[in-house]
């Protein structure tokens, strides 16, 4: 696919035959793109799909988030704490490395935003968002009514605060894509209804004057396409999405050229390890294009930061004389069968004595409790359910247990057997995990999910005590990963195979705890 070249200009920009890559595809609407600078990642999301993912080169595109609470655009701060625009939720997020959640921005004058859809951050450390209702559309977002009566600009100011409305209330129509000068001093917003960049002074105050056209006319009849996101690169040109592919701009507002893709691009940023590598989200793929020039000297953009350990070089966890010592950012807390067949009176398995055990236990206040104190402190949850199709295709019957759940028509999908117990409900940021064996990892995406959220520090709660949590230690031992089993949040059939398994086979697999000791050790 040859580029379009209109100025001369435009080939020290871009090699008018420079290759268009494809990363990933099979995706419903991708945006979002942002490059981790010191871990070598890219993350984007897929808001009809409510899902975030991320690529780097080792491991291709894996999911990272689901519910995402239909993520738009996203950047980094200067510490490298993600910044999000949610359409779910009309909120400006912050998250920070150890999974810690921040509200930055929700309402205006006491009015639920509309939907922050793209951000970017000033040196000051002051953030810039569009604030437009797509997010209150069906499929872009949740639909509902809007409380604002218009669609502004935002800035939220340094250290916080109320967010500031920065523009006329009635300027604009959609306020989409949004960046600065490499001097700062000008911030560019395009509209994607009036299909127009507007251009602002940029005050000592970091407030916005001097609004006039950039650039119009950035649509076609031809090709579909509007303005949706935009990026200023380090010589000041504007790159913009639009019909066919990404349109560049001069400083003048010349138009230089067009980047040509193989379909409708919705947001682009520049990453790889010399942020030479253009990617852009583009309806059901992610594209890639190397360019000759750079982006504008973002405050993410020169942080640096240790990448994630991994299992085969991070130090164990400690055990201490004053306790267990671990490290949130590598731990995940998987919560195995705690299903209503499983522990509950009226269960399938009800005369197997579990559901007394598990009340002996006190196994699901304590795994409430642990999985509370987790999601605080940015440990991975993931509920991980036996789940058997109706009629049980699939399931072999090489094992008594086996045939016991065929004959009890135990862990059906969709019947009130199946679903987790009442106070144990997944919540927004868990992963679910279906298996159809006693160990989490067989036949499961749970390594996956781990890999990607690099987590090789596992506390194992749940039910069949002797039975999935001893089979799940075990392979995980096996596989290189510190297991650690807080005895009273797991239960089985009684306190006698329950204690034989904690007492003997665990020993020799993991660190053998309880609940208060785990959420003291995870700080």
């Amino acid at each position: 696919m040859t580029h379009a070249t209109l100025r001369s200009e435009f080939e020290t920009l871009i090699d008018p035959y420079a290759p268009v890559g494809q990363l990933g595809t099979g995706f419903t609407f991708t945006e979002g793109p942002i490059w981790h600078p010191a871990d070598h990642y890219l993350l984007f999301s897929d808001m009809p799909g409510d899902v975030r993912r991320r690529w780097d080169a080792t491991r291709g595109v894996v999911e990272v988030k689901r519910p995402a609470n239909k993520c738009n655009g996203m950047t980094y701060d200067a510490d490298l704490n993600l910044i999000v625009c949610e359409h779910a939720t009309s909120s400006l997020i912050r998250e920070r490395p150890d999974g810690r959640r921040e509200v930055l921005a929700s309402h205006f004058e006491n009015q639920e935003l509309n939907s922050p859809n793209d951000v970017c951050v000033h040196s000051s450390g002051a953030i810039y968002f569009s604030d437009p209702w797509y997010g209150r559309m069906p499929v872009y977002g949740v639909e509902r009514p809007r409380q604002l009566g218009f669609q502004g600009v935002y800035r939220v100011p340094p250290g916080g605060g109320a967010p500031q409305l920065l523009v006329d209330r009635y300027l604009f129509d959609q306020p989409n894509g949004l960046c600065f000068s490499p001097d700062e001093k000008r911030l560019y917003v395009n509209d994607t209804v009036q299909a127009l960049i507007r251009v602002f002074d940029v005050g000592p105050d970091g407030s916005l004057a001097n609004a006039r056209v950039f650039a119009s006319g950035i649509r076609s009849e031809l090709e579909p396409g509007l303005p949706d996101g935009m990026k200023c690169d380090q010589l000041g040109n504007i790159w913009v999405t639009a019909p066919g592919g990404v349109w560049v701009y001069a400083m003048d507002g010349d138009l230089l050229g067009k980047v040509r893709v193989p379909e409708l691009v919705a947001n682009l940023s520049w990453g790889g390890a010399d942020f030479r590598t253009l990617f852009m989200t583009a309806t059901h793929s992610v594209y890639t294009v190397t360019t000759k020039v750079g982006p504008r000297s973002e405050p993410y953009m020169t942080a640096r930061r240790g990448a994630a350990a991994t299992a085969s070089s991070a130090p164990a966890p400690l055990l201490m004389a004053e306790g267990l010592q671990l490290d949130p950012k590598r731990c995940a807390l998987i919560i195995q069968d705690l299903q209503n067949d499983v522990i509950m009176e009226g269960g399938a398995f009800a005369e197997s004595g579990a559901p007394a055990h598990a009340r002996a236990q006190r196994v699901v206040d304590n795994v409430r409790r642990l999985a509370d104190a987790a999601r605080a402190r940015g440990v991975v949850v993931i509920h991980v359910w036996f789940i058997v199709e109706p009629g049980a295709p699939g399931l072999t019957l090489n094992a008594p247990l086996f045939e016991g759940l065929v004959d009890s028509r135990a862990m059906v999908r969709g019947s009130w057997g199946a679903a987790p117990v009442a106070g144990l409900e997944p919540r927004p940021g868990d992963f679910i995990v279906e298996k159809m064996r006693m160990s989490a990892w067989e036949g499961s995406r749970l390594e996956t999910i781990l890999k990607a959220t690099g987590r090789d520090m596992l506390i194992d709660t749940g039910a069949w005590t002797n039975m999935s949590i001893e089979h799940t230690a075990r392979t995980g031992a096996d596989k290189g990963y510190f297991m650690i089993v807080p005895e009273d949040c797991c239960s089985t059939m009684n306190a006698e195979w329950h204690n034989a398994s904690i007492n003997f086979a665990m020993q020799n697999v993991a660190v053998v705890t309880n609940a208060d000791a785990v959420i003291k050790a995870i700080g």
